[in-house]
């Protein structure tokens, strides 16, 4: 079996016996026309009027997009949106464009310029988010549920937000797009880590939960923060747009997931005791490809193992390194340290907790040529060379009859049960909404 990995393929070698499913998300055509789908979609939003009906010459415009750690297509989405603008009668000047980094590194002059396109970035104010200087957050109090809410001032000076951004099944928010581009996206560190670490208090992770507490929390603070219309778009796995969602963030968003739930929901056909996660296209960090993990997480045996694969060439993560001083404790001590003040990133706490809960349930076995030996270990993994010898390891300790698993796109994968959950309706694998503290 081949796989796709760091811009080549690998070959794994499963014996037929022990092969129960190959997981991937579904063939989808990609939209015939983008143009005219955006065109068409700006025109008929979702849950509010079109554009030239409340957006003014004289608004400032922000947009807010994703950043390279995304395979979100701005630079193709962004040409027909600023036209509309444009239509509107705001200038050039009036519309300027943010990164939402979330927590991840700035975006170099040159990665800016790829995601936007070189016209649009010669025509418009492209800047980054800059999550670590106080100067340029405003404290806009607590949430319902008790988040301090720090957030860019550029947001709370603009008329009109907007955000753009991809749907996908993401672990702590359910599904990313959305009001996710405001938190983390354009947030203090604060902020970003008293919602992931909400993400984990249940003994699941929320992947593919539509509503959840998290997604509460993200859609309250983009509500005071302005955010009121999202363009998101839906793709396929071999990165083409599927689908194209304009208009108010939660009618546009439910549309969205309806269509991600089409592509990326896997059905199971049975618990496997060793599972290979590819964590293809999330290949840059391991602060991205993580997201490898929770789809297997859900479908694997307890007990089981779990076999990361991930070229990862920029290592864990080059702005989190302090992670590597806790992620291999487990989860309550992490927590315990971070309410001390003994790890300063609740960031970096909520990931490792995640991590760790992951641990829990199975062996995990990483490959990558870009996290050494001594790293894995620290992340509480094992090493590997190869995924053939993480494959004879997992056989070791699960048996030479276990059952394997392959998610060949981990991140974009949903595993999907067809028996039924405790609500009585079949879907994503159980989940628990946690308990508030």
């Amino acid at each position: 079996m081949k796989l796709p990995y760091g811009g080549k393929e690998i070959i794994v070698d499963i014996p037929d016996d022990n092969l129960c499913q190959v997981m991937s998300p579904k063939a989808h055509e990609p939209l015939a026309n983008l143009d005219e789908a955006l065109r068409r979609s700006i025109s008929n939003p979702w849950g509010q009027p079109p554009p030239w009906e409340w957006i003014r010459p004289s608004d400032r415009v922000l947009i807010l997009t994703d950043d390279n750690t995304r395979l979100t297509p701005t630079r193709r989405l962004l040409p027909p949106l600023l036209d509309v603008l444009r239509d509107c009668g705001v200038p050039r000047e009036g519309i300027s464009i943010l990164m939402a980094l979330g927590t991840h590194r700035p975006m170099t002059r040159k990665e800016m310029e790829a995601k936007v396109g070189e016209e649009v970035f010669k025509a418009h104010k492209v800047f980054n988010h800059e999550w670590r200087d106080p100067k340029q957050l405003v404290d806009m109090g607590l949430s319902e549920q008790g988040t301090p809410i720090m957030v860019n001032k550029v947001a709370l000076e603009a008329d009109v937000i907007i955000g753009i951004g991809a749907i996908v099944p993401h672990h702590i928010s359910g599904f990313s797009g959305s009001s996710k581009i405001v938190q983390p996206g354009i947030c203090g560190e604060v902020t970003t880590a008293e919602t992931h670490l909400l993400s984990t208090r249940g003994e699941d992770t929320l992947l593919g939960s539509e509503d959840n507490p998290v997604r509460r929390e993200m859609d309250e603070i983009a509500r005071r923060v302005g955010m009121r219309t999202i363009l998101n778009v839906v793709m396929t796995s071999g990165g083409e747009i599927a689908g194209v969602f304009f208009g108010e963030t939660k009618a546009a968003f439910r549309e969205g997931v309806k269509l991600a739930k089409e592509i990326y929901g896997i059905p199971l056909n049975e618990t496997p005791d060793i599972v290979i996660a590819n964590s293809f296209p999330c290949e840059i960090d391991f602060w991205q490809s993580h997201k490898s993990l929770y789809p297997a997480a859900k479908m694997v045996r307890r007990g089981g193992a779990i076999v990361i694969l991930t070229p990862a060439p920029e290592g864990v993560s080059p702005v989190h390194g302090s992670i590597l001083g806790f992620a291999g404790l487990p989860a309550e001590k992490i927590e315990e340290a971070y309410r001390e003040g003994k790890i300063r990133s609740g960031v970096a706490a909520a990931l490792a907790i995640a991590w760790a809960k992951v641990r829990q349930k199975a062996t995990v076995i990483m490959v990558s040529e870009g996290i050494g030996r001594k790293e894995k270990e620290l992340l509480g993994f094992l090493h590997a060379r190869d995924v053939n010898e993480a494959l004879r390891m997992a056989f070791k300790s699960q048996g030479k009859e276990a059952r394997v698993s392959v998610l060949t796109h981990a991140p974009e994968t949903l595993p999907l049960d067809q028996r039924f959950t405790e609500d009585g309706s079949t879907g994503t694998l159980s989940f628990r909404e946690p308990e508030r503290h």
